[in-house]
């Protein structure tokens, strides 16, 4: 048996227009992280934002702090919403990363013994100056010396079908989501490629993504794994994290 613990590591506030493009208003997003208990390791799934951000987020986050503004109340870091599950962010053996981007690796450094699994293309896109900066990546967050599993496609990290990385290209330019098989069913973490119900429903992409024809694949394929029984747990989705238990957990 496996389970699975979902948490809000900070909220960001910012224009809707910068997830829909065409929607207007403003809108409020949590920022996830998920822990899987896995009987051969603890799996953290994107580990939200850097704990400077809740003292100084210009500091740490230069332009996009203009962009968002970030809610980060003591208890929401991932250490500290790991620790309130009595688990010692040291014993967690391996960190998915479904990209690079500020809001998914921030909490990194808190998580240090743990292998680093994220796509090859999206390491080396985090090492190649022209691609940082058009995506935005700070490697402060990620390049932390961590041992690494580069993924080339998809990968069931156990070998058992439990925990699968998900290839999920577009929004960045390696982006993967995560099947997770429950006891009580199939969800995919489907992270930034796909950011809320809307997001496919409507085949609406945000206005600045990496590749829009992979990223509009990646939604097909999300739309096929639905169809097949599985649930979606959108990347930055209000809506969804209304419906969770509280505390958030899954079986």
């Amino acid at each position: 048996m496996i389970r699975m613990h979902a948490f809000a590591c900070g909220w960001l506030g910012a224009d809707l227009h910068l997830f829909l493009t065409g929607a207007s208003g403003a809108i409020r997003v949590p920022v996830p992280a998920y822990l899987i208990e896995h009987p051969r390791g603890l799996v953290l799934f994107d580990s939200g934002l850097h704990v400077d951000a809740r003292v100084d987020p210009h500091a740490r986050l230069g332009f996009l702090a203009k962009l968002f503004q970030v809610e980060f109340a003591a208890g929401a870091a991932v250490g500290e919403r790991l620790a309130a599950l009595d688990i010692d962010p040291a014993r967690v053996t391996h960190l998915v990363t479904s990209h690079l981007h500020f809001d998914h690796v921030g909490g990194h450094a808190q998580i240090p013994n743990a292998r680093l699994v994220v796509q090859r293309r999206e390491w080396e896109a985090g090492r190649t100056p022209e691609l940082m900066q058009k995506n935005g990546y700070d490697p402060r967050d990620y390049d932390l010396g961590h041992p690494l599993a580069l993924v080339d496609g998809e990968l069931d990290l156990f070998g058992d079908g439990r925990i699968v990385c998900v290839p999920t290209y577009g929004h960045t330019p390696g982006h993967q989501s995560l099947r997770v098989r429950l006891d009580g069913g199939e969800i995919v973490l489907t992270a930034d490629a796909c950011y809320f119900r809307r997001t496919l429903e409507e085949m609406n992409l945000p206005p600045i993504v990496h590749d829009g024809e992979q990223m509009t694949e990646s939604l097909r394929r999300l739309a096929a794994l639905q169809t097949a029984g599985a649930r979606l747990f959108f990347g930055h989705d209000p809506e969804l994290w209304k419906t969770f238990p509280e505390p958030a957990v899954f079986g």
